[in-house]
Order: structure tokens, then sequence, then C-alpha cells
């Protein structure tokens, strides 16, 4: 066997021991499935206000973390303005709501069982399976779908623009030291600046995309978007997880509903 032989069988037993490690079941999942599931559980949880319906669904999605190869950095990361979201509500329901502490924690609670999981969802999936999905399975039309798939591929890119900016303001002399009100205004000078670029990049995308025809009419797709059984397995698991949610802590006479 050749040296590209061997190396092309190298690469192959790395893509097969991507898809079948036990450690990225979920990257193997559809991602139309997988949005759909967020999306149950996203609709599913509206009703519930308690701490424990919505602290169930939590664990249960916090288990399947080890299972979608994400590394914890990057989910700590980005998951870090949902957890923000969540003290903000929980400190302002505390504060001025009628539930107290235990209404607190069942908003933040909430927050972020519907959040995590789209954001699993989205980690998880190929962008270009992702489109896929979207237009072949939930019949999402093309133009949204095609956005979609450009939305995810540019996001390295402002990560890398994110950087620039940083390195750039650095080297400018650009510093708030250990002033906490430059801190958050050099932070929004940042963010206006990245806006900047993302405005001028999504033009130049947009218009590119344009001149390709994409949008304009049928196409056809290089690849087939497969829904397997572990996908309506998912769906399955979904719901039952809800019902379990919600008659656990009916049993346990913590339930409390939106409009009770």
């Amino acid at each position: 066997m050749s040296t590209h032989d061997r190396g092309a069988a190298g690469a192959g037993d790395l893509l097969t021991l991507d898809t079948t490690d036990t450690r990225h079941r979920l990257t193997a999942l559809n991602p139309a499935a997988k949005l759909i599931a967020a999306l149950i559980i996203g609709i599913g949880l509206v009703p519930a206000v308690d701490a424990v319906t919505g602290g169930i669904v939590l664990a249960v999605v916090l288990v399947c973390v080890p299972f979608s190869g994400v590394d914890r950095r990057t989910l700590i990361l980005l998951s870090g303005p949902f957890l923000l979201m969540g003290l903000s509500s929980a400190a302002v329901n505390y504060l001025y709501g009628e539930q107290g502490l235990e209404g607190a924690i069942g908003v933040a609670v909430r927050l972020l069982a519907i959040a995590l999981p789209g954001l699993l969802a989205a980690l998880t999936s190929d962008p270009t399976e992702m489109a896929d999905g979207l237009v072949q399975r939930l019949k999402v039309p093309e133009r949204p779908a095609m956005g979609v798939l450009a939305a995810l591929r540019l996001i390295p890119l402002l990560a890398d623009q994110w950087r620039t900016i940083t390195l750039a303001r650095r080297a400018r002399g650009l510093e708030a030291g250990y002033d906490p009100v430059r801190v958050v205004r050099l932070f929004f000078g940042r963010i206006f600046a990245l806006l900047v670029r993302s405005v001028r990049t999504g033009t130049l995308l947009a218009t590119a995309m344009d001149a390709r025809g994409f949008g304009t009419g049928p196409r056809s797709h290089a690849r087939v978007s497969r829904w397997r059984a572990a996908d309506t397995l998912l769906l399955v698991a979904t719901v039952l997880l809800l019902a379990g949610a919600y008659a656990l802590s009916a049993r346990l006479g913590t339930l409390v509903l939106l409009f009770s």
C-alpha cells in the first residue's frame, strides 16, 4: 500500500471513529431532528414556571452533553450569555416578583433548560447538513435556509475579527487598566466595530449569493438529508422527558403553571 493509500485509509478510520464513538452520538443525528427536539422542549416548558419541571429537563440535557463531542471550554464560553440572562432574570424576579426566591430560581432554570438544547443542536450539527435538513426535511424555503448556512459559516470569521479588533486597539494603547467604567466603554466600542464589519461582510456575501442565483428557484442537492430510526427515537424521548418532568413535578406538589 502506498503512502497516499495509507493516509486515505487513516482518514477513513478517523471518520468512522468520529461517527461511531459514543462521545459523538449527537453529531450523528439529523440536524432537523435536533432542532425539532429543541423546539419541543422550548414550547413544552413555557407553561411551567416552577424550578422542578425545568430542573429535571435541564439535568437530562446536561447528562447528554458528554455525548455531544463539544469541549467544556467552548460550551461554557457560548453558554455564558444565557447564564447571564438567567441570573439577571432571577435577580429581577426575586426583587420585584411575587413568588420570591422559588420563582426566581424557576425562571432561571427554565431559561437555561430552553436555551441549552438549541445551543447543543447548533454546535453538534454541520452547517451544510443543517441547511439540507431545513430544506429537505422541514421544508424551509431555500433563501432563509441559505441564510442560516451563511450565518453559521461566518461565526469563525466574526471570532477572528473580534480578536483583530482587540489587538488593533491594544496596539493603539486603548487599554482599560483597572477602570471598570472604561472596560465597559471599550467593550461596547469593540461591539460597535464588529457590528460595522458584520454588516459589510453580510452585504458582500448577500451580493455574491444573489449573483450566483441562490434563492431564485429550485436547486438540486449534492447530499440527501436522511432520517433514521435514531432521529425518531430522539423525538419520542423528548416528548417522554417532558411528560415525565410534568408528572414528577405534579406528584411532588411543586408544579406551578403560568396561568394558574
